[in-house]
């Protein structure tokens, strides 16, 4: 994405959390909040947070596996990140 593009992308939209439903979206492996902070260039801790209030917004579920949680997208979340990709694509 051209910078001046991205630029205009984050005035649209807070950029971490876009990617965050980008990055679950395209995900070919499990995907778990730890690896979201490294893709998206994020602390641990901000991206829980951020995650939590997709939760409560029904974007995502986290689903228990042994001690870690596995992150995926709720139906409105996958249509969300469907649509933030196309935008994103567009601009």
């Amino acid at each position: 994405m051209p910078n001046n593009n991205k630029e205009i992308f984050n005035v649209f939209f807070r950029e971490k959390p876009a990617m965050m439903l980008v990055e679950l979206k395209n995900a070919k492996n499990e995907v778990y909040a730890s690896s979201i902070a490294k893709t998206v260039d994020c602390t641990y801790s901000h991206v829980v947070k951020i995650l939590q209030e997709m939760q409560k917004a029904g974007l995502i579920n986290f689903e228990k596996q042994g001690r870690l949680k596995l992150l995926t997208l709720t139906k409105t979340g996958q249509e969300v990140a469907d649509k933030i990709d196309g935008i994103r694509t567009l601009l």
